[in-house]
């Protein structure tokens, strides 16, 4: 049978298939701890270059150099990523039935390669000064590229759960509409707050509010002293305790759902730990003036709690479609 035969497809589980596309959901968290612990030792123009490292895909020094090692692995790993997304849209457009799935493989691999565009225009363009942001245009690419990975991260979950034999073969069931009203506000919140985390990483606001969980020496609630900087830190602030209140309230009415089982209950208690931890790890970034792996980990976290409340909100997405009659 030829190589482009689509007639092996079928829409019933294909093990060998759902794994290799969670090994491929796996290795976007890699990507991302990367990337993140490239931003927060300021490696991210150690190569003026781009796609190449110093001319080369093997710098001289990058094995033992800290700040070449982050910025050329992550490179590396980019890299991978790309090849393993096309594998995950070629073996998906072969032997995957449903046309849903079909096009967001074929989404992600446009995805793929538009970050690595803006990953790429985050170098070449970083000697241009943006006057009315004082800031340069690479940096301002850096902001989306950093964005992008969490989209990114959402669209390969969304496959690797629908290739996932729970997805496939789960009894019907029904949700209240609420419910998904509410796990919507909470991915669109999250990602909000990923955008300012971004934002204020990139414009290197992590500690323009030195203290915590107050915003100055005397105790005041709001900073003394407002700039942007200081105005993207406060906002990420008011955007945890905001977020805090919507997934704790997410979680009381999924725990009171009838129709939750028990995976989403698990996955329910997991996010709230995660949001537990999340809280504590942007204290501790902030009381030990930027850690880099403290950073590292509160990005990579907030990464997590993003993937575990967007596969939440779509499973009962994913079981609404599947209780309505055609």
């Amino acid at each position: 049978m030829s190589l482009f035969s689509t007639a092996q497809r079928t829409d019933a589980y294909q093990p060998k298939l759902a794994w290799g596309a969670a090994i491929g959901g796996v290795w976007v968290f890699i990507l991302v701890m990367l990337g993140a612990f490239t931003t927060s030792i300021g490696a991210g123009m150690i190569f003026l270059d781009w796609p190449l490292s110093n001319g080369s895909l093997n710098p001289e020094g990058w094995l033992t150099d800290m700040m070449m090692f982050a910025e050329h692995s992550h490179r590396l790993s980019a890299g991978l990523m790309a090849l393993i997304t096309i594998a995950i849209w070629f073996a998906v457009w072969k032997y995957e039935a449903r046309g849903w799935i079909r096009a967001v493989a074929l989404f992600a691999v446009g995805l793929v390669f538009f970050q690595a565009f803006v990953g790429g225009l985050r170098v070449l363009m970083d000697h241009l000064h943006v006057e009315m942001v004082n800031t340069s245009m690479g940096r301002l690419f850096a902001m989306v590229h950093a964005g992008l990975a969490q989209i990114y991260l959402c669209v390969l979950l969304t496959i690797s759960l629908g290739l996932a034999r729970p997805w496939i073969d789960q009894a019907k069931g029904s949700f209240d509409g609420s419910l998904l009203r509410i796990g919507r506000w909470c991915c669109g919140l999250l990602l909000l707050q990923l955008a300012v985390a971004a934002i204020m990483r990139h414009s290197y606001a992590g500690i323009a509010i030195p203290h915590f969980p107050m915003s100055s020496a005397e105790g005041d609630l709001l900073p003394p002293a407002w700039n942007f900087r200081v105005g993207i830190h406060f906002a990420h602030r008011v955007m945890a305790v905001v977020l805090t209140a919507a997934l704790v309230w997410f979680a009381v009415r999924l725990w009171k759902s009838p129709s939750t089982g028990e995976g989403i209950r698990k996955a329910t208690a997991w996010m709230i730990a995660m949001l537990v931890g999340q809280i504590a790890l942007g204290a501790a970034a902030i009381w030990t003036m930027r850690n880099p792996y403290i950073t590292t980990g509160h990005v990579l976290l907030g990464a997590c709690l993003l993937a575990t409340t967007y596969g939440i909100t779509l499973w009962i997405h994913g079981r609404r479609e599947s209780s309505t009659p055609a």
